[in-house]
This record gives structure tokens, C-alpha cells and sequence, in this order.
């Protein structure tokens, strides 16, 4: 079995808040990549020990958030942008994929760090169906016949993935308390919105991950689950909170067979008049 590992940091145990530890400017910006990492070899290893045979691990943190020094030696490393997500599952020919260190997405409740994309993205949805980060790739997925087994990250996040891709093992690393979705804060309210969580040890974390990801290999083998059933034609609804330049704005994007290339359409923004952008998505 051939799996595609994607990586995010605002998702790994032990990564307090964005400030401090997720860009190369914060002050413990290398410890979390090193939490990360671990997180990630935690991962290789169960995927090993089931009986994969190609790991290709996907650093997809925007400014980096994988050590290559510190990675498990059977994997192979890449740096992916959005647009080469769909080339590569197809040219690799990946069997399955999974997440590592993945946060829930924009709006979600009990949730920490929770974002699409970026802090003002207030939600996302495809024929309908809210994604973050993850059901975007794992569309993606689907659509080349790739098979989403394994995630893990903040509890929301596991909420979310099972929603989506029921049969998805998932292992949680920390739990959000903030049961408000903060619909109608501006963006850099909401960046500061979901700072607060209770983090599960690392070490525990990682003795999690290894055991589930053992179980998503032994699973698939057993059960044909992981891919999205939607059905085409795609339309993509895009809403903007307001900025301190920007009104809320939404976009709608539609394609006639390919959410891979939906999601590659531009945006074209709108200004939000007079209603609800949750009503109207």
C-alpha cells in the first residue's frame, strides 16, 4: 500500500497557540516543527508495521513544519502548493492518504487554531457541504479514487473527518473549549478567537497515532471505505469575514466535473448586502 501523508502544525499536540509557534518568526516555532515530526514518524511506523510499502510525507504548513533531519528514513519529503495536490496522488498512484497535525476547519465548535485556508474564511462549501482543509484534499482524493484512512489532530478535526469519510480512523491530540462558532467576528477577532485547549501528553499522542494508524491499514484491507461520494457538477460558495478594508464578502464558483479543478478556479468576490452569508451559502 502506497500512502500520501499530509501535514498541517496547528493540529499537533503540544502547539499552544499560532503566535508562538507557528511561523518562522515565533519563538518556539522549531519545537513545534520537532512535535510535528514525531507526530508524523509516530504515524510511518504503525503504517509500517501493517504492511504499507511507500510513505511520501507532504510538509504543508505554509512557511514549513517538518524537520527532514528528524523524519522517519523510510519516508520521502515534499513540499506541496494547492494546485499540485491532485498531480501528484495521480502520479504516484498513492493508495490511501491520511493527515497529520490537521486542525478543524473555520466556524468549528470546540475546536483550536480552527481555520480554512486563512483566519477570514468564515466557511467553505461544496455541492453544499461544508470542508475545511481536509475535505478539500479529501475530495480531491475521492475524485482519483484515493482513499482517505487516517487523521489526526484537534478533537473538532476528528469530528469533522468522520463526518465527512465515515470509516476514517482518527486519533485525537487536544480538545478546544470554546463551544462558539464566532460566525460574526471580523478576521482578526476570529484569529484570536480558539486559543485555548487541553493537550493531550505528546508522548501519549504519539504511542495514539502509531496504534491508529497501524488499525486504518488493517482496516482498509478489510472494509472499502474513504471515498466521498458527491456528485458532479460542483458549485464552490466561498464566504470572506469582514477586515478592517473589506466588507464580508462571497464568491461562487461552479464546474461541470472536477471539484481537483474547481478548486483551481479564481474567486470572484462579492460584497454581502442586506442577509445572512450562512443562510445564503
Amino acid at each position: 500500500m502506497r500512502i500520501y501523508i499530509m501535514t498541517d502544525l496547528e493540529g499537533v499536540s503540544g502547539v499552544l497557540n499560532f503566535e508562538d509557534y507557528c511561523t518562522p518568526k515565533s519563538a518556539y516555532y522549531d519545537m513545534a516543527k520537532e512535535l510535528l515530526t514525531r507526530e508524523v514518524n509516530a504515524a510511518i511506523e504503525g503504517f509500517l508495521e501493517a504492511g504499507a510499502t511507500e510513505i511520501t510525507v507532504a510538509d504543508a504548513h505554509g512557511s514549513g513544519g517538518i524537520l527532514p533531519t528528524l523524519l522517519h528514513p523510510a519516508a520521502q519529503l515534499i513540499g506541496v502548493w494547492t494546485q499540485e495536490w491532485p498531480l501528484l496522488l495521480e502520479e504516484r498512484r498513492f493508495d490511501a492518504i491520511a493527515w497529520v497535525g490537521q486542525h478543524a476547519k473555520s466556524g468549528a465548535t470546540n475546536a483550536h487554531l480552527c481555520h480554512t485556508q486563512d483566519f477570514v474564511w468564515r466557511d467553505e462549501s461544496i455541492n453544499g457541504v461544508s470542508v475545511g482543509e481536509f475535505g478539500q484534499l479529501a475530495l480531491c482524493a475521492s475524485e482519483l479514487k484515493v482513499r482517505a484512512i487516517f487523521g489526526s489532530g484537534d478533537e473538532a478535526f476528528t469530528r469533522e473527518a468522520q463526518q465527512l469519510v465515515p470509516g476514517i480512523e482518527t486519533v485525537a491530540t487536544k480538545r478546544g473549549v470554546n463551544p462558539n462558532p464566532g460566525h460574526t467576528l471580523p478576521r482578526d477577532a476570529y484569529a484570536r478567537f480558539n486559543l485555548v485547549a487541553v493537550h493531550v501528553h505528546p508522548q501519549t499522542v504519539r504511542e495514539r497515532i502509531r496504534a491508529g494508524a497501524r488499525r486504518a491499514v488493517e482496516h482498509a484491507a478489510k472494509e472499502p471505505f474513504g471515498l466521498i461520494n458527491l456528485k458532479p457538477p460542483y458549485e464552490r460558495v466561498v464566504i470572506f469575514r469582514g477586515t478592517a478594508h473589506e466588507p464580508p464578502r462571497v464568491a461562487r464558483t461552479r464546474h461541470p466535473s472536477s471539484v481537483s479543478a474547481l478548486l483551481n478556479l479564481p474567486l470572484d468576490f462579492k460584497p454581502i448586502e442586506g442577509c445572512d452569508p450562512m443562510k445564503s451559502a
